[in-house]
């Protein structure tokens, strides 16, 4: 009979309620920093099916920040942060995940670059009641979640531990994630921005368009508007897809009509595209980005 694998992640994955669900995937939440108070981020899609709420820090003590939270914060000039979850939190989810039959888990999580998410899975992971393989995605956001995705179909199609832990970093390594910002500003002042010495301080100050390499968020190129920007993304996609199959993910903080619009449209100049996702990105993300964010992940299968 095969090992059961239970396949973990984390919130800044932005998997929508359905698709954890569906996938049986646990999503772990981040935290915000707001006044001086650290409270968890509301997850992604209409309801927390799919999210552990166990252990310690669980719903109950107070309601999860929302992005309408965390933008108020960011417009009246207010100082955001973010934490990654205690290890107590993964402890009480692998404790839960072995409850529930798992006789292995996988944990994959964002880039370590970004956070002490990784470091708070492992050290969780070496009290877990059955054997967890963590798996840092050098990524965050759908880039996070596609790798995550592909992880659940390894564990339900019967695989074992390690063929899913290389699955999703396979995954992971093979994607290319963009993303247009209104400023850089808030990465820059968070220290998420990689220093780029093709686009100096104030060449960001239009329309960033930026990528993930190497586990770290980098400037890429600058746009003069926000049309611009998207039209920027689109070419990306097409450029990156080469005509390959390829799996897409539009991810987007507060304007979900440009979003679904983008998608629609690289659903068909992409014609070699197996799944286009749509993601609303979480508070988490939206503390670093600011609320403009739009991105695009192109994925090949």
């Amino acid at each position: 009979m095969a090992a059961v694998v239970a396949v973990i992640t984390d919130s800044t994955a932005c998997l929508s309620a359905e698709l954890a669900a569906a996938g049986g995937i646990r999503v772990v939440p981040l935290r915000v920093v707001l006044a001086g108070r650290a409270v968890e981020e509301e997850p992604a899609g209409p309801d927390a099916a799919g999210t552990d709420r166990t252990g310690a820090g669980a719903a109950g003590a107070e309601p999860a920040v929302t992005i309408a939270d965390v933008e108020r914060a960011l417009r009246a000039g207010q100082q955001v942060g973010t934490a990654s979850p205690a290890p107590e939190r993964f402890a009480a989810a692998y404790a839960a995940a072995a409850a529930a039959g798992a006789d292995a888990i996988v944990s994959v999580h964002l880039s370590a670059r970004l956070s002490g998410t990784v470091n708070s899975a492992n050290l969780a992971a070496g009290s877990a009641p059955v054997p967890v393989r963590v798996v840092d995605s050098q990524s965050i956001g759908m880039g996070l979640g596609i790798a995550v995705l592909t992880a659940a179909s390894a564990a339900n199609a019967g695989q074992d531990a390690a063929a899913v832990a290389a699955a999703a970093s396979g995954r992971a390594a093979g994607l290319r994630s963009f993303f247009a910002l209104d400023t850089s500003g808030y990465l820059r002042a968070g220290g998420r921005l990689a220093s780029s010495p093709a686009l100096p301080g104030g060449a960001l100050t239009a329309r960033p368009l930026l990528h993930i390499r190497d586990g770290r968020i980098a400037a890429l190129e600058k746009a003069r508007t926000g049309s611009a920007a998207v039209s920027r993304l689109e070419q990306l996609a097409v450029e990156v897809a080469a005509g390959r199959p390829v799996d897409l993910a539009v991810q987007y903080l507060t304007d979900p009509e440009r979003a679904s619009a983008l998608a629609a449209r690289l659903a068909r100049i992409i014609p070699t595209a197996r799944q286009v996702y749509l993601a609303a990105a979480g508070p988490v993300i939206c503390a670093h980005t600011g609320p403009g964010m739009i991105g695009v992940v192109v994925a090949p299968c």
